[in-house]
């Protein structure tokens, strides 16, 4: 059944009209008023509904029951990263949604090529939100993970709490199957194209990053996120 992301507050009976997006994905995939859709809002759970009335460019539902579905990953992980350039990083939050990521965070780092401030970075970070949303509802999950504003990669280390690692190239790290088993919440540390630099690698251990790695081969940093995803989720 098509499911929608529809941020508004749903209950039972309530008719409202589809957000923009949602509603030319109505008429692409050319419903028709009484179809039966699914809808969620992030709140929890999932909503059953009924197109009601069609026009040109919107879409009227009508909310009928609540599901008390949830498809969460049993850990939250947060996945920082040194941002790669464009459409890699769309890439990324596609899949690292998918797999189940509770937070997104992007990082400034020294090696990144991706370079945001002002209402560039905000648009950019509403852009990312719209990809996690359209991912939820192609998979399944009914919570969109956060992604939190770009910030700098000291500014970053500053707010860290918890259980966190750094992916590392330096030698000392513990192997990743190893270092991120577990069930406690976790944040997981990635650099960009070209990695961490050695002072950024040093101040995350200062930090208390505990450093890991994936093996021998060094992987594109979005191959690298979501291997280390897979693992802190297995």
């Amino acid at each position: 059944m098509p499911r929608f992301f529809c941020d508004a507050a749903l209950a039972p009976g309530a008719e409202l009209a589809l957000p923009p997006g949602a509603a030319r994905h109505v008429q692409v995939l050319r419903l028709q008023p009484g179809e039966e859709i699914t809808l969620f809002n992030g709140e929890g759970g999932q909503w059953s509904a009924r197109i009601a009335r069609m026009g040109r460019s919107e879409v009227a539902v009508r909310v009928e029951a609540h599901e008390a579905t949830e498809r969460e990953a049993a850990r939250e992980v947060t996945l920082a990263i040194g941002m790669p350039a464009n459409e890699r990083m769309d890439w990324l939050v596609e899949k690292a949604t998918e797999l189940g990521v509770a937070r997104l965070a992007p990082l400034h780092t020294q090696h990144g090529v991706l370079r945001l401030s002002g209402e560039r970075a905000l648009k950019k970070q509403a852009h990312w939100r719209a990809i996690a949303q359209a991912s939820c509802e192609q998979c399944g999950r009914n919570r969109v993970p956060t992604i939190e504003p770009v910030r700098d990669f000291a500014a970053f280390l500053r707010e860290a709490a918890g259980a966190r690692v750094v992916l590392s190239l330096a030698e000392g790290g513990a192997p990743a199957p190893q270092a991120l088993r577990g069930e406690a919440p976790l944040t997981v540390l990635i650099g960009p194209e070209g990695g961490l630099s050695a002072a950024e690698d040093a101040q995350a251990r200062a930090a208390g990053f505990a450093p890991t790695h994936l093996g021998a081969r060094v992987l594109r940093a979005e191959t690298a996120a979501l291997a280390a995803l897979t693992l802190a989720l297995a």
